[in-house]
């Protein structure tokens, strides 16, 4: 039945991958990384980098500021950081950095 109205369905196996960063740029902005603290009672994720990778990134947003949030996993254990929480346009500015391999 291929064709009649499977527009959009995930056929079981595939994954959806988010963006990869890029490369680490050898001169980089260092993220002033800080453990997650809970801060808001509800957090939207407004973008995200692919989670194939051990450590993958959010650009999140609660309470009229935005911050990015880097989960690291190594085996069982995985860590929670994030950057400070700042206005939009900064933050957007720093989750484009580090797309572009910029920021870490």
């Amino acid at each position: 039945m291929e064709g009649a109205g499977t527009a959009g369905v995930m056929v079981l196996g595939e994954e959806l991958h988010g963006r990869h960063v890029g490369a680490l740029r050898e001169r980089h902005q260092r993220i002033d990384w800080r453990p997650e603290v809970p801060r808001a009672d509800r957090i939207r994720v407004k973008e995200h980098t692919c989670c194939c990778k051990a450590t993958f990134y959010e650009l999140c947003q609660a309470g009229g500021l935005m911050f990015v949030r880097r989960t690291h996993r190594l085996g069982d254990a995985v860590v929670v950081h994030e950057s400070p929480w700042v206005r939009v346009k900064e933050a957007e500015e720093l989750w484009f950095l580090l797309l572009m391999g910029s920021a870490r």
